[in-house]
C-alpha cells in the first residue's frame, strides 16, 4: 500500500515532509513485530499512527488494546495490564483477565508510557524479554504473544537520565522511534486539515459549509497551536457551532485562539504561556459567585449553630452522654472542650444566636460576618479561643478578621 493509500485509509492529512516521513516509517515497520516508540507532543495524533501500524501488520485480525498508563492509578495499572486473581486486593471480587491476555496475538498500545510507575516497568520489561507474566496475586506463569507500541509526549532519554524511567526498558521500547512533528513545524498542513475538520463538523451538526477568508487562513497558519491537531479540531467545531453566517474572517476566528490579541485592526500574536489567559470580566464573575456562596454559607452556619446547640439544650436531660463534638454540616465540626462549664457556655451562646430577631432582609456577607464575630466575642468576654471554636474557624482566621474589623471601624 503506497503512502497516499495509507493516508486516505486512516485519515492522516498532510503533504509536509514531516508527515511523509512518518507514513514511510509506518509502512516499513508495520509488517514486522518490532517494538515501536511514537514520540510527539500532546494532540499530534499518536494513537492514529499506532492504529495504522496495527491495521497494516500481520496482527490486524487480532485485537488492538489501548491503555493510557498516565490515567490509571498506580495501584490498579498492573491488574489492568496483567490481570488479577480473586482476593488479590481490596475490591477484587472475581478473577479478571488483563490486557496482555486479551490482546494475545494482537497489539497493545501503551499511551503516555513515560508516566508508568517503575514497579510496573519491571514487569513490562519481563514481558518484552520473555513473553511471560503472572496475574496479580498468582504465581502461575502465563505466556502471551503481543506486539508493543508505546507513545510519549516526554523525552524518555531525559527521563532515563533523571532516574524516572528504566534504561533497559527504554532500549527495548525504542527499537524504532517515530517522531511526529508538531503542527507549528508543518504549517502547510494546517489549511487542508482545518478544511477537513470544518467539513466533518458541518456534516455532523447539519450546518451550512463555512468559507474562510485569506486573512483567516493566514491567522491559522501563523498561530502557535500548543494543542496541535486536537486544538485545531476544537477550533473548527467551535466555529461551526458558534459562528453565525457562512463567511468566516480573521476576527471570527481570533476569539477561539489562546493568546491571540483581540481587536479588528490586529492579527498579531502574543506569547503562548502554560497558564490560562486571564480575563478580568471572567475573574470578577467567578469572585462574585464565590462571594454569594460564602454569604449563603454564613447564613446556613448561623442557622445550624442555633439549631444544633439548642437541640442539645432541650435534650440534655434525656441524653445519656454529652458528645465531644457537634456536627455543623457533613464537612465541618466544632470541637468542644471537655469541661461542663465550657459546654454550658457554648450552649448559651448558641441559644442567644438562635433567639435573636430574624432580619427582615438577608444581610451582606460583611454584615453577617461582623455580627457573628461581635456576638461571639461579647459572649465569651473577649476570648478569641472560645469564640473561634464556637464559630467553627481557627484562631488565626478570627484574629485576621478582627484586625480587619478594627481597621474598618477606626
Amino acid at each position: 500500500m503506497d503512502r497516499q493509500a495509507v493516508q486516505a485509509r486512516f485519515g492522516i492529512i498532510g503533504e509536509s515532509p514531516g508527515i511523509h516521513h512518518v507514513i514511510d516509517r509506518v509502512r516499513q515497520v508495520a509488517r514486522t513485530d518490532i517494538s515501536v516508540l511514537i514520540e510527539g507532543e500532546s494532540g499530534v495524533g499518536k494513537e492514529l499512527v499506532a492504529q495504522a501500524i496495527h491495521e497494516l501488520s500481520q496482527r490486524r485480525h487480532g485485537a488492538l488494546k489501548v491503555i493510557n498508563t498516565g490515567a490509571i492509578p498506580e495501584g490498579l495499572i498492573e491488574s489492568e495490564l496483567f490481570g488479577a486473581e480473586r482476593g488479590a486486593y481490596t475490591g477484587a471480587t472475581e478473577r479478571r483477565r488483563g490486557l496482555f491476555e486479551e490482546a494475545d496475538g494482537g497489539t497493545i498500545f501503551l499511551d503516555e508510557i513515560g508516566e508508568m510507575p517503575q514497579s510496573t516497568q519491571v514487569r513490562l520489561l519481563r514481558v518484552l524479554e520473555s513473553g511471560t507474566f503472572n496475574r496479580v496475586g498468582s504465581t502461575t506463569v502465563r505466556r502471551t504473544d503481543v506486539r508493543i507500541v508505546a507513545a510519549t509526549n516526554k523525552n524518555l532519554g531525559h527521563e532515563v537520565g533523571g532516574g524516572r524511567f528504566r534504561e533497559d526498558l527504554y532500549y527495548r521500547l525504542s527499537t524504532v522511534i517515530i517522531q511526529i512533528p508538531p503542527l507549528r513545524e508543518r504549517r502547510e498542513d494546517i489549511r487542508p486539515i482545518f478544511d477537513a475538520f470544518i467539513y466533518a463538523s458541518t456534516q455532523k451538526y447539519q450546518s451550512p459549509r463555512r468559507k474562510l477568508s485569506p486573512e483567516a487562513y493566514a491567522l491559522l497558519e501563523s498561530y502557535h497551536w500548543p494543542g496541535n491537531v486536537r486544538e485545531l479540531r476544537n477550533v473548527a467545531d467551535q466555529i461551526v457551532v458558534l459562528h453565525r453566517g457562512t463567511d468566516v474572517d480573521a476576527d471570527a476566528i481570533r476569539p477561539f485562539l489562546r493568546g491571540v490579541k483581540t481587536g479588528k485592526d490586529s492579527t498579531a500574536l502574543v506569547a503562548v504561556r502554560d497558564e490560562p489567559v486571564k480575563d478580568s470580566a471572567l475573574e470578577l464573575a467567578v469572585i462574585y459567585r464565590a462571594l454569594l456562596e460564602i454569604r449563603q454559607s454564613i447564613q446556613d452556619l448561623r442557622e445550624d449553630l442555633g439549631s444544633a446547640f439548642t437541640e442539645r439544650v432541650h435534650n440534655r436531660e434525656t441524653e445519656p452522654h454529652y458528645r465531644e463534638e457537634i456536627q455543623i454540616d457533613s464537612s465541618r465540626s466544632v470541637p468542644m472542650l471537655p469541661s461542663p462549664e465550657r459546654k454550658r457556655d457554648l450552649d448559651s451562646f448558641a441559644y442567644e444566636v438562635e433567639s435573636g430577631d430574624e432580619p427582615k432582609t438577608i444581610p451582606t456577607l460583611a454584615q453577617a460576618e461582623q455580627e457573628l464575630i461581635q456576638q461571639a466575642m461579647k459572649h465569651f468576654e473577649g476570648s478569641r479561643k472560645d469564640a473561634a471554636a464556637a464559630l467553627g474557624i481557627s484562631q488565626r482566621t478570627l484574629y485576621r478578621k478582627l484586625q480587619k474589623l478594627n481597621d474598618e471601624m477606626a
